[in-house]
């Protein structure tokens, strides 16, 4: 090629490099900048449970070039956290740091997006969210109300309680006040334990002046943060009730639906995300929180095969009475239990027991 012919070549690639260059600009600069507010149920340096919060802050504005903020604001800065339901539906705040089971008493189903008692570990149970049907009935429920929820975290297993006393039988957990969550409560209460759900900031205030007796909250990293071993010095396992705990981040459903196709995607990239780095960091950072507590005189106790079996038991009464009360609890467990029924073949032939 002559050089003559070699300018023109160059300078043409320089024009078209030049007009790919301002598409690209002008593209980045026709997408809406989206400010959101989210309010959260736990406080953001709470490990995990506010963390995982925290972190969806930072990685949405990375991701998204900073055309897309979602500003995370501690619980009660906006609204009162058990408000949040109601605040997001109206649109008065944008979204909410929380999870489903939080919202029972608004539809008992929701509790079933967030841990299920003697339910499955993360592996099965995000299987049947995203592949069983799962996703779909919860967004069937949070339209009804004006909302969308993504789920955007999940957690190892919890412990299942502190107790100041051992239990040796089911007979020792009669007429004791505790905190307990979702529907764990409700089995619990089939076993004469008188339960309400405090947050966790409240949890040691609460056990300090004897307004209960003991408390369920999370696992062994998270719980060592709160400090409960100052007061109850028996740890209970396995967490029945929460064999994996999913996370959500929960939106107005007409502030979700105006956003650009991109920052949507956005959204469902970082809560992905965020349920890998959940899952690995929770079960990254038991073992040394475990070591801690046994330090400090806690005694760690597993449920006897016979206390678990009254307590399945229970749970099994406890879906009978949802199943008869309400059209929708019904749907959902019909579709998780036959999701699980088709599961448990292969979880048989590819597991270690």
């Amino acid at each position: 090629m002559k050089l003559h012919q070699l300018a023109k070549a160059a300078v043409a690639l320089t024009v078209a490099g030049g007009v790919m260059l301002a598409l690209a600009g002008n593209g980045m600069a026709a997408e809406k900048k989206v400010r959101w507010k989210m309010a959260s149920w736990f406080p953001s340096k709470l490990t995990q449970l506010g963390t995982l919060g925290r972190r969806l802050e930072d990685r949405i504005k990375l991701v998204s070039g900073g055309t897309f903020k979602i500003k995370f604001f501690e619980p009660n800065a906006l609204i009162p956290a058990k408000g949040c339901f109601d605040a997001v539906g109206e649109g008065s705040v944008d979204a909410c740091w929380s999870t489903t089971g939080y919202w029972y008493g608004k539809e008992p189903a929701l509790a079933m997006f967030t841990a299920v008692p003697f339910g499955p570990a993360a592996g099965e149970y995000l299987a049947w969210f995203y592949f069983g049907g799962g996703n779909e009935l919860m967004d069937e429920i949070y339209a009804k109300h004006g909302l969308k929820s993504v789920q955007c975290g999940i957690i190892a297993p919890e412990a299942s309680g502190w107790f100041r006393k051992e239990i040796n039988s089911v007979d020792d957990l009669k007429g004791l006040k505790m905190r307990f969550y979702g529907l764990g409560a409700k089995v619990m209460e089939k076993l004469g334990v008188s339960t309400q759900l405090i947050a966790g900031g409240d949890i040691f205030p609460a056990l300090e002046r004897g307004s209960i007796d003991a408390t369920e909250f999370s696992m062994p990293a998270i719980d060592l943060k709160l400090g409960f071993y100052q007061i109850a010095k028996h740890y209970y396992f396995p967490g029945w009730h929460q064999q994996a705990t999913m996370f959500e981040l929960l939106m107005n459903k007409k502030k979700y639906e105006a956003l650009s196709e991109t920052h949507r995607a956005q959204i469902d990239a970082v809560c992905g995300d965020n349920i890998r780095y959940g899952l690995a960091e929770g079960e990254a950072i038991q073992g040394k929180a475990l070591a801690e507590l046994k330090s400090k005189g806690v005694t760690i106790h597993k449920w006897s095969p016979e206390i678990l079996a009254k307590l399945e038991a229970a749970w099994g009464e406890v879906v009978a009475e949802h199943e008869a009360s309400s059209p929708t609890f019904k749907k959902v467990w019909a579709s998780y239990s036959s999701f699980r029924d088709g599961y448990k073949e292969w979880k048989d032939l590819g597991y270690l027991k």
